[in-house]
């Protein structure tokens, strides 16, 4: 049987979207803003929020020569999410802080589910059995076109903000506008949880638009 968790005081807010969009900028500002206010706050990120997961972070963005099969990509992100979740996330809520996480379920269902064509019932199965239920209070989707997010990608990486591309930035416009479209899917999907901001704009305009999503989720549950 599945575990499930046991319900947390504090608030959990993803970020999700397809690479280039600005996530980490937004997190940061966020983070930033919360803090100001005397708000207790963790920002984590995956793959990657725990020592082993950062090992496991390596083995599936590291661009080399090794094929990493598309079944052990889904199962290695799975067990991410399942350390991640028990060792960081969940103490962290049970404090009654406010987590603030780049990545979670919804990349999953869009990079794996729909970018390399998993069965969703599979994915949701194994998303269920790695997080014990446990569902973002918040989502926030930075849409942007992905010609747009890979000439982000490519400026970043000239100014050497960014080291380099990851095994993922090599796949195809085809994969990322697939990966795209399920991110919005999933949106209309679940309009209460997933909030969808344009990253067209400024830095500064869509940091202001993800703060007042924030800012309304924590209004309301105060």
């Amino acid at each position: 049987m599945t575990a499930t968790f046991t319900a947390q005081p504090g608030y959990f807010i993803t970020f999700e979207g397809i690479d280039g969009c600005g996530k980490t900028t937004i997190v940061r500002f966020v983070e930033q803003h919360l803090r100001q206010c005397q708000i207790p706050v963790l920002v984590t990120r995956e793959p990657g929020g725990t020592t082993i997961g950062n090992e496991i972070r390596q083995i599936l963005l590291k661009v080399s020569d090794r094929v990493v099969n598309p079944k052990t990509e889904l199962l290695l992100y799975a067990a991410d999410r399942a350390q991640h979740v028990h060792e960081r996330i969940l103490p962290v809520l049970r404090e009654g802080r406010v987590v603030l996480c780049d990545r979670y379920t919804d990349a999953t269902r869009a990079y794996q589910g729909v970018g390399r064509g998993f069965d969703p019932a599979w994915i949701e199965a194994l998303m269920e059995f790695a997080t014990g239920g446990l569902k973002p209070d918040l989502t926030i989707l930075l849409d942007l076109e992905v010609a747009q997010a890979q000439q982000r990608l490519r400026e970043s990486n000239e100014r050497g903000v960014r080291s380099g591309h990851d095994r993922l930035d090599a796949e195809t416009l085809e994969f990322h506008e697939r990966v795209r479209q399920a991110y919005l899917e999933l949106a209309r999907r679940e309009p209460d949880r997933v909030r969808v901001i344009s990253a067209a704009g400024t830095a500064e305009e869509t940091c202001r638009a993800a703060l007042e999503v924030v800012e309304a989720l924590l209004k309301r549950k105060t």
